[in-house]
């Protein structure tokens, strides 16, 4: 069973982002420092991680209660600790939970717009490389291609819209955590994602991409394999034709415009279905897949 570390805090109408990890120490400390100057609590999720990154965790959460620890007894999958930690925050009554690589990729500076949107739109926000104003640091072209090929396979098969369906860094509200079973989710690693994002689709919840600046991870290696690659790209396909595809969304409305790190960014609504806005507030539309 694993061993979950709270501390009683104010959580009304706070937000909680949520850091599976195994073997993060390197980048842990950091992180979290940055995500509470952002006045967001911590969860870490970690899995046993040999180098002590659960720990440190612990070790940071002594001295803020504000960090949160949840104790796994090995390594059981990314989609079981986004499962684990999207279920304690809405255990604790938080209104927003966020995850977040805890490899450095996801910069907390994007906080700001990201929850900016869930609070404006209500549903799921996806801090996005491949709207406008969305950009990749530190991969080289065949990583590119084989990311936006999968989002284009994605896109293509499931019949929906959304640019970046295997962005990790995204904000629930705990209003569409509690719609979603997350018992019924089969998947896990990076398919999980993809999984995900579809459940809420079909469960009507709106999509809004806003855009970051993902960077390559900062230290320690990448933990995508070929194994991870091959069971999202089986996934698709089982989404598919095995469950029905979600019907009757919409783009959400918006006001004429939206302030985002003090540029003025179009609404979906001015910005067109086919427009990569730098805030692109998509549902389903049935199969009509935007460009790459």
């Amino acid at each position: 069973m694993p061993i979950v570390r709270t501390t009683p805090i104010a959580t009304q109408g706070r937000t909680l982002v949520i850091l599976p990890t195994f073997n993060e120490r390197p980048n842990l400390e950091a992180l979290v420092l940055a995500i509470r100057a952002e006045d967001c609590d911590v969860l870490v999720v970690d899995d046993n991680s040999p180098d002590g990154t659960g720990e440190l965790a612990d070790r940071l959460a002594g001295s803020d209660p504000g960090v949160l620890v949840e104790h796994r007894a090995g390594k059981l999958g990314l989609g079981s600790a986004h499962i684990a930690g999207l279920r304690r925050g809405t255990e604790l009554g938080y209104a927003l939970l966020v995850t977040m690589d805890a490899d450095g990729s996801h910069q907390p500076r994007h906080l700001g717009p990201i929850l900016a949107a869930a609070r404006r739109f209500g549903g799921v926000v996806i801090g996005s490389r491949y709207v406008r104003g969305g950009s990749i640091v530190g991969w080289n072209a065949g990583r590119k291609l084989l990311s936006h090929s999968a989002n284009l396979y994605c896109r293509t098969l499931l019949g929906i819209r959304v640019h970046d369906c295997t962005s990790g860094y995204r904000c629930y509200p705990r209003r569409v955590i509690e719609r979603i079973d997350l018992d019924l989710i089969v998947s896990d690693g990076y398919a999980f994602l993809i999984e995900l994002l579809y459940r809420c689709l079909k469960a009507g919840v709106p999509v809004t991409e806003v855009p970051i600046r993902f960077q390559d991870r900062i230290a320690g290696t990448s933990k995508v394999s070929t194994a991870e690659i091959t069971k999202a790209l089986t996934l698709v396909p089982r989404l598919r034709w095995k469950r029905a595809a979600p019907q009757g969304l919409e783009v959400v409305s918006a006001e004429p415009e939206i302030e985002l790190n003090g540029s003025t960014a179009r609404s979906p609504r001015q910005a067109g279905d086919g427009a990569a806005s730098p805030v692109s507030a998509t549902g389903d539309g049935g199969p009509r897949p935007d460009g790459p």
